[in-house]
């Protein structure tokens, strides 16, 4: 059966693997739910969070991995060695966790040009130098040409957790406000322009970007967080999606209130594409008590990674496990999980 949405079109009873499952969104849940989960399901696995928490001498860690395959890996705005570094961090920290050490593993193809290696290698040590971690163990790979497409990383990480922290879906309440750190689909449109080559006289960057300083200043209001994820793959559609689904409650987003740069506005709609499910990689969605949301909105404007923050919606009892749009002409469309992939390999 072929599941055709506005997001794209997904073969249900595919054979093979495709480019879907690597989405972020319905393809890649089933991937998970169908084949991973039963095949591994423990009680670690199952919390599905970002980052895992795991017990260790009496205290708790956190620990996440991730797998970076951008095409192209230098891009506005960034390259691939910092979105690894960002995207692990930002793992690390939506969870509540304090970021302390990154693996990094290579695998390159017999060809890449050793300049932009150390280009690679250097981004990453000037973003981790930044988000404050170390990087303490790795492995480097080679492979023929063909066999991978120019360089591709995988990161671990390794973060501490705060023991009074305890962010969880099941925490959120209804009347609970919806605070995005800042403008979506800068990461997903910059890598598409910079992949096809198209010229829109922009200034659109990737908004790549380590997280943890603005988590760090948020817990300060921690008591008052109910949960936290970074809309990456699948945007902030799809991540509410999420939210909503684990939390068995509706989320009401106000489109006029969802803050879109002006370039990645015009060129979504050249495109026909829809920045609410286009990939950020350094934008945070935090759950929060609507009587405290003032004050944790300022506190992230502080931060220079959150200066365009904003509420953009709340959390209802009404259509329960569902995210809704309210436009700006006034009517109400269904927000649904990205089907299919819109901007294959953005991380």
């Amino acid at each position: 059966m072929l599941l055709i949405t506005g997001m794209g079109i997904f073969d249900m009873n595919s054979k093979e693997i495709l480019l879907a499952h690597g989405s972020g969104g319905k393809a890649s849940c089933q991937l998970i739910d169908k084949y991973l989960l039963p095949g591994l399901d423990n009680a670690f696995i199952r919390q599905m969070d970002d980052s895992v928490r795991l017990p260790v001498d009496g205290g708790t860690i956190l620990f996440t991995t991730d797998s970076y395959v951008v095409d192209p890996p230098f891009f506005p705005g960034g390259d691939i060695g910092m979105l690894a570094v960002n995207g692990t961090v930002n793992d690390l920290s939506v969870c509540g966790g304090k970021p302390l050490y990154l693996s990094l593993s290579l695998i390159l193809e017999e060809g890449f040009p050793l300049e932009h290696f150390e280009a690679v290698i250097k981004s990453v040590s000037e973003s981790a130098k930044e988000a404050g971690v170390k990087v303490v163990t790795g492995d480097t790979k080679v492979v023929g040409r063909g066999s991978v497409d120019k360089i591709f990383i995988n990161t671990a990480g390794i973060g501490s957790l705060n023991p009074e922290v305890c962010f969880s879906p099941g925490r959120i309440s209804p009347g609970d406000a919806v605070i995005l750190s800042g403008t979506i689909g800068d990461h997903g449109i910059a890598v598409m322009l910079e992949r096809e080559g198209l010229d829109m006289k922009s200034d659109i960057i990737s908004d790549t970007a380590p997280l943890n300083k603005m988590v760090s200043k948020m817990m300060s209001e921690a008591d008052s967080v109910r949960f936290m994820r970074d809309p990456t793959r699948g945007g902030v559609a799809t991540t509410l999606n999420e939210i909503s689904s684990r939390a068995g409650l509706g989320i009401l987003v106000r489109e006029e209130s969802v803050p879109v740069n002006p370039g990645v506005a015009a060129a979504s709609e050249i495109l026909g594409l829809d920045p609410l499910y286009i990939a950020n990689e350094g934008k945070l969605i935090a759950i929060v008590d609507r009587n405290r949301s003032d004050k944790i909105l300022d506190i992230i404007r502080e931060d220079r990674y959150g200066r365009e923050a904003a509420i953009i919606g709340h959390v209802t009892r009404d259509f329960p496990g569902k995210v809704v749009l309210k436009t700006k002409t006034g009517g109400r469309r269904m927000l649904e999980m990205l089907t299919g992939d819109q901007l294959p390999r953005i991380c």
